[in-house]
This record gives C-alpha cells, structure tokens and sequence, in this order.
C-alpha cells in the first residue's frame, strides 16, 4: 500500500491534538476511521508512530515522519491552491508581444482592467516590430502577439482595427501650415527619417521618397524623438502617434489609401492557459 495524503494529514493532526477525538472532530472524520488509517499507515511503515496506549507522545521514529509529514503537507496544500488558482485564472503569466503603438493605445486599458479581476497574474509586455510578433510567437516566446500579423493556420487571428498612414511632423513645421491636399509630392523636397512601418506603404509615389531617405529609426522612440527636435518628417499610421507628444501632428494624405492592419495572434484556445484566454475576451472586447 503506498502512502497517501490522507495518511499523513491524519498523523499531522493527531500529533497536533493531541488525542483523537479532537483530530477526528477537526478533520470531519469519527474517531474510528482517524483510528483505522494511523493504522494503516503505522503498518505501511512497519513500526509504532506513537507510544504505545498514548497518542500525546510520539516515538523517536515517530517524531521524524512528523517533520517529513509536516513539510509534506505544507508543500502539498501550497500546489493544490496555485492549481485551483490556476484554473480560476487568478495566477500564471501571459506573456504578450505588441507593437509600440499597439502597446501604447490598446493596451493600457487592457492591462488595467485584467489587473484588477485577476492581481496575481504576472503579465510580461515587450513591444517590437510586426516581424519579431510573428517571431516571438513561433518560438514560443509570446502567448499574444498584436500588430501586422499575416494569417496563418498555425494561430487563430481576430482583426483589432485599422488606421491609414499619414505624414508626421512638427506642428510648427511649413507642411502644418496648409495640407488639406498633401500629397507626397509635397512630402518629397523635406528631409525624410525610414522607419520599420514605411514597408508597408505600397505606393509607387512613395518609393523615391524611401529610397532617398538617409536616417533609418528602428524604433518608434527613437523616431519620434528625431521628428520632436526638427530632424525631419516621417510616415507612420495614425494609431503610431501618442497623444503625448503634443508637439507633433498627424497630416492625413490627400487621396491615398495606404491602410495597416492591426490584428491579434494566438494558439487555438484550446491550447492557453485560462490566465491568456481571459486576457484575450478582455482584449477582444475592450
């Protein structure tokens, strides 16, 4: 017969107590089946655990099966609670990759609410391109990834919006003066930072344009921090500019129809953790 939780729990209390009417009354069990299984487990290990006739006073092996026993149900009560915590999507950790501006406009509230209904969660945000997303998700390094993100049968994809792209600048720069019509034949004579979105742009008046361009940003901070001290100009799509940085505006382009895509990528449910499957229905929904 192999030793089971009950057996310990049982000694445990019995040495706690003292006798076992009490041991019996705080484990819910009658005095008779507290009996049974001490027996039970005094023959699985083939020696006496108490004293003979006293259930105050343990024997020399007795005393150290009750510190095993002890640390035993300590360690044990502690995992059946992180399970059931677990389950009810109270502990774990979601691990979300995001683009910057994905990162900067959606998630914050997203964040805040899933804190409070679930605050022993461990959330794990890092923002990076489109391309590291869909990277961090095939190695395992994400459970989310927002942004650009191609479809593939090897997530589930579900589309969070869509923004066009648009020239972003100072707001005392000539270009904010007027551009109601700006086209980018007006964009092309200014100095003009790349950055890793401009890949998306697809139209032809745009390549020169790119191709010219001799300051390449890889990040979103980086970039606006070059366009916020009079560097130069560049494109981003709408969503990409916080409403922090008041001295930069967002210039719609006069007909052009560039639009980015910003959708969320993940495991079929079946395969998330309840912790990620509550942060998706907060994120789909919010």
């Amino acid at each position: 017969m192999a030793i089971k939780v009950e057996m310990l729990r049982c000694f445990h209390a019995v040495v706690d107590n003292g006798n076992l009417m009490q041991a019996a009354k705080e484990l819910g069990r009658t005095p008779s089946a507290v009996s049974m299984m001490l027996k039970q487990f005094e023959d699985h290990i083939g020696a006496p655990l108490f004293e003979a006739g006293r259930k105050s006073r343990l024997t020399a092996l007795g005393e150290m099966i009750h510190v095993e026993a002890r640390r035993e149900l300590i360690h044990f009560d502690k995992s059946v609670s992180m399970i059931n915590a677990l389950a009810r999507s109270q502990a774990g950790l979601v691990r979300i990759a995001a683009t910057p501006s994905a990162a900067n406009t959606i998630l914050p509230p997203v964040i805040e609410r899933f804190a409070k209904s679930h605050p022993a969660v461990r959330l794990d945000v890092r923002d990076m391109s489109s391309a590291d997303v869909l990277h961090a998700l095939y190695e395992d390094q994400a459970d989310i990834g927002i942004g650009t993100i191609p479809d593939s049968n090897n997530f589930e994809h579900f589309e969070l919006f869509s923004d066009r792209f648009g020239v972003v600048c100072r707001h005392d720069h000539s270009l904010a003066k007027d551009w109601d019509q700006l086209t980018w034949a007006d964009v092309a004579p200014h100095r003009f930072i790349a950055n890793g979105s401009c890949s998306m742009v697809q139209d032809p008046e745009f390549a020169p344009i790119l191709e010219g361009s001799l300051i390449m940003a890889s990040t979103t901070i980086s970039l606006l921090a070059l366009v916020n001290a009079g560097v130069g100009i560049t494109v981003l799509p709408e969503q990409a500019l916080p409403s922090t940085y008041s001295d930069l505006v967002f210039l719609k382009l006069f007909n052009i129809n560039e639009i980015r895509k910003v959708g969320i990528a993940s495991l079929p449910e079946s395969e998330l953790t309840p912790a990620v499957k509550s942060f998706l229905n907060i994120l789909k929904i919010n």
